[in-house]
């Protein structure tokens, strides 16, 4: 049995038309004669969706009753029997209530594509998994319900279903979307211009990376290699040569131009593992390239322009930036370089030469270190004096041996020579023993004349011979040497990279690291300072730096105060004091120093993201204050407005009985309305932490009589059980009453009718315990702390559903006062709010001291 096909129709927020959408398609399959049935499909009361179920077979939900209360969801068992070719499920991220066979809807639909049958659903991009928070920073709303990306990825379809942000607002305010009580709110805070505009680009971009894939497969699939210029990506070879900054620069600017493009830097390393290019450059040119919107990747390989087309092929590059050669004149005509090879094996991808200052300037490399040590090289050219004239004597002590002979015994001692003190012994010793050979072991003897065409052609191949296995010799050494010291430098690197993994902080980590690695005294990094930028002169003044980061015993607070100094960039530099640096270790000395500004950077980001999160979290309560002041004030406004306006009204004449019912209802409204905004001024104290407490001795007995009066009539059938001995609690009266207000108001709101909720008092452990028992729906317990988050009854959720800025305000007022306030699961189902406060003790009485 093969299994069934996924088809999502994805929208960027609620109200696109992805359910009408996905009801359209199940119509026309429908009719092509296709089986389909409607396992699931929410209308949310929309007559234009509600319609579009006409003529579609609808499998009848399963009723599942939670905590007295009965939900309806779809009945899997029944579709799966049903068999359809199509099933028709909506919402996607939907959580099923418990008791449900799945935690998840789509675990329902995963089930029916096992079973064979094809699905139509549908999905926001809020409730994706990895765009979750990047959705709550947007709007503020924090989706609980989402889908795990690979779901959606693995759909066969996946359709946009889109909408302009001014379309959808309009059709908002058009009654299409929510119901009339709910535009406001929804158009002032989660349905803004701006928070559209980002989820619908979330969306395009979302959808882009998946159309990307699918290309990739299919390419891959097909086995095609040739580049298809479905996106423009501009690859960026560097080699840590100067010039890499110029050539990042420049494909940046060819990749703006198209939007959309993708820039990414390459750096071909050596196969063999050797040091190549300089890792500080490096690293300061992948700073570059991530901040400029790029990515960096690394790759081996022996032959650089194979291994550079091979990634650009690979990544679906369109152009690829080359700096022009740095080599000589004489080296372009040995070889025709890495530019001219890629450009003729490039294919259908455009090769960019940019020229830059460093062009045709040669490489410039830094002096070759020699292959051995300098003892080594002097015991060398000490064997060489010492051993020729001993040779010498040896071999014309010897008379029975040939010139052949002789050549080959020198050979062996240039070999040895070579051997032990590398190529410059060696060379003195080939040329010396071709001296020798000629004048002492080549007729004519005691002359420098060759007499014979055969000793010529010996001697000749013998100084040959010589100089090659002089330099294969020192080459190999200087190989092992190179080796040595990568190897060193590497493990360096990692132990660092170890430690700063391992450290709270990365930046005093690193440096700390470093210090250790090298036996300095003291390492820091220092920045100019704003007035010394651009002026070479100030730099040179100690007081134009500032220590920004130090570990060790007095960290040098200017360049000149420390014994090597290392730039990083034209504001930073890092400073080592206690003992000067081989030049060998300050190559990965610059690479740390390049790490140590990535890792001061991060730590500034950091800092202004902490600075910037009360600000936000300032604007976030100001945005929900002011929707908080259009929706929730509107109605007690609107009552008390009709209901004055009616009485000054001279066409209607009211009755006693009239007139009172609206005055009453006037004064409930105002009364309302005054509880609101009390909250409100309340809840801004809090986030101000102006709010001010006078904690006394309080009865409880005394407070909660006047907390119900406050409640009006619909508290009047609360019962009350609070102990004639019961301690009084510490707290401030005022505020008590608020925090007893909201909480009660939040159980009668929920408690079922003829079910008041009850109110009990107890003391524990030197604190007064007051429970406000409910017998509603209840809440589940990994929700109990989004209750407490204030208005929850704003945004993109149904307001029936939410508890509004109560709860928020009564934990801050409690905590205000020292106490505490959690949920409880009430027996037989609810929520039982449990205030903990603590108990006033008596002073003990005693003779006056």
């Amino acid at each position: 049995m093969s299994r069934g096909e996924l088809r999502i129709y994805l929208g960027a927020a609620p109200g696109v038309g992805k359910t009408y959408a996905m009801l359209e398609e199940a119509r026309r399959r429908a009719e092509r004669g296709t089986d389909v049935v409607v396992g699931l499909v929410e209308t949310h009361d929309r007559p234009h969706t509600a319609a579009m179920l006409g003529g579609l077979e609808v499998v009848p939900r399963r009723r599942i009753t939670h905590r007295d209360v009965g939900f309806t969801e779809m009945d899997l068992d029944a579709v799966l029997a049903r068999r359809p070719e199509v099933a028709v499920v909506d919402e996607l991220a939907h959580t099923n209530v418990p008791g449900s066979r799945n935690a998840k809807r789509w675990q329902d639909v995963r089930e029916l594509l096992d079973a064979g049958i094809s699905v139509l659903s549908t999905v926001n991009i809020q409730h994706l998994d990895s765009l979750n928070d990047v959705v709550a920073q947007i709007t503020g709303t924090t989706q609980r319900e989402t889908v795990p990306d690979e779901v959606v990825r693995a759909a066969e379809q996946v359709e946009l279903v889109d909408m302009t942000p001014q379309a959808l607002r309009r059709r908002m305010a058009h009654g299409n979307v929510y119901r009339p009580d709910r535009i406001d709110a929804a158009l002032g805070n989660y349905f803004r211009v701006g928070n559209l505009t980002a989820l619908r680009e979330l969306a395009l971009l979302w959808l882009a990376d998946k159309v990307d894939e699918q290309l990739d497969a299919y390419r891959a699939q097909q086995g095609i290699q040739a580049t298809w210029e479905a996106r423009e990506r501009v690859v960026v070879a560097l080699t840590g040569g100067p010039e890499g900054e110029t050539l990042i620069r420049r494909a940046a600017r060819i990749a703006a131009r198209s939007k959309g493009a993708d820039l990414l830097a390459v750096h071909v390393a050596r196969s063999d593992g050797l040091v190549g290019a300089d890792p500080a450059r490096l690293a300061r040119q992948r700073i570059l390239v991530e901040s400029l919107g790029g990515t960096y990747h690394q790759v081996l390989g022996g032959d650089v322009p194979a291994a550079l087309l091979d990634f650009a092929r690979g990544v679906n590059a369109t152009q690829l930036v080359l700096g022009a050669s740095r080599r000589g004149r004489l080296a372009h005509l040995l070889s025709p370089g890495v530019g001219v090879t890629t450009t003729a094996r490039s294919g259908p991808i455009d090769v960019h030469l940019v020229t830059h200052p460093e062009a045709g300037r040669g490489r410039r490399a830094g002096a070759v270190p020699a292959a051995l040590s300098r003892r080594r090289r002097l015991v060398g050219f000490a064997v060489a004096v010492l051993g020729l004239p001993a040779l010498t004597v040896l071999l014309d002590a010897l008379p029975d041996l040939t010139l052949t002979n002789d050549i080959l015994i020198f050979l062996a001692a240039v070999v040895g020579v070579a051997l032990i003190g590398g190529l410059w012994p060696a060379l003195l010793v080939a040329l010396g023993g071709s001296l020798l050979l000629n004048w002492f072991f080549t007729p004519p003897f005691r002359t420098l004349t060759i007499a014979e065409g055969d000793n010529l052609l010996a001697l000749g191949v013998f100084v040959g011979v010589a100089v090659a296995v002089s330099g294969v010799v020192d080459v190999a050494a200087r190989r092992t040497r190179e080796a040595a010291r990568a190897s060193a430098d590497a493990q360096t690197l990692a132990t660092v990279a170890q430690g700063v993994l391992r450290g709270e902080r990365p930046l005093p980590a690193l440096l700390d690291r470093l210090r250790e690695t090298f036996g300095l005294r003291a390492v820091g990094v220092l920045e100019l300072t704003a007035d010394a930028e651009g002026r070479p002169d100030r730099a040179r003044e100690a007081t134009a730096w500032r220590l920004v980061a130090g570990v060790g015993d007095e960290p040098p607070t200017s360049p000149s105060a420390g014994e090597t100094a290392v730039p990083v960039d034209e504001r930073l530099t890092v400073v080592l004091a206690g003992r000067r640096l081989d030049a060998a270790d300050r190559r990965v000395v610059e690479a740390f120093a390049a790490q140590a500004a990535v890792a001061l950077r991060q730590e500034r980001l950091a800092e202004e993201a902490a600075t910037a999160r009360p600000l936000a979290e300032a604007d976030r309560m100001r945005t929900a204050l002011l929707a908080a002041v259009s929706h929730d004030l509107r109605t007690p406004l609107a009552s008390a407005k009709a209901a004055v306006s009616s009485l000054r009204s001279p066409d209607v004449e009211f009755d006693a009985e009239d007139r009172a019912e609206l005055l009453a209802t006037a004064d409930e409204s105002l009364d309302r309305l005054g509880r609101l905004v009390a909250n409100l001024l309340d809840m801004s104290r809090l986030q101000a932490g102006a709010l001010g407490v006078a904690a006394t001795a309080v009865g409880l007995e005394d407070v909660v009589p006047r907390a119900l009066d406050e409640l009006g009539p619909v508290a009047g059938n609360v019962t009350t059980d609070i102990p004639a001995d019961l301690p009084a609690a510490t707290a401030d009266p005022g505020l008590l009453e608020r925090v007893l207000v909201n909480v009660v108001a939040n159980a009668l709101r929920h408690s079922p009718p003829g079910r008041p909720p009850r109110i009990t008092a107890s003391a524990h452990a030197g604190q007064v315990e007051l429970r406000v028992v409910d017998t509603g729906p209840g809440i589940p317990e990994d929700q109990w702390e989004h209750v407490f988050l204030p208005f929850q009854r704003l945004g993109d959720r149904d307001n029936t559903t939410g508890v509004g800025l109560g709860l928020a305000l009564a934990r801050g007022l409690t905590e205000a006062m020292g106490g505490s306030i959690t949920p409880e699961t009430t027996p037989g189902g609810g929520l039982t709010m449990v205030l903990r406060l603590p108990a006033a003790h008596p002073r003990p009485e005693g003779p006056p001291e």
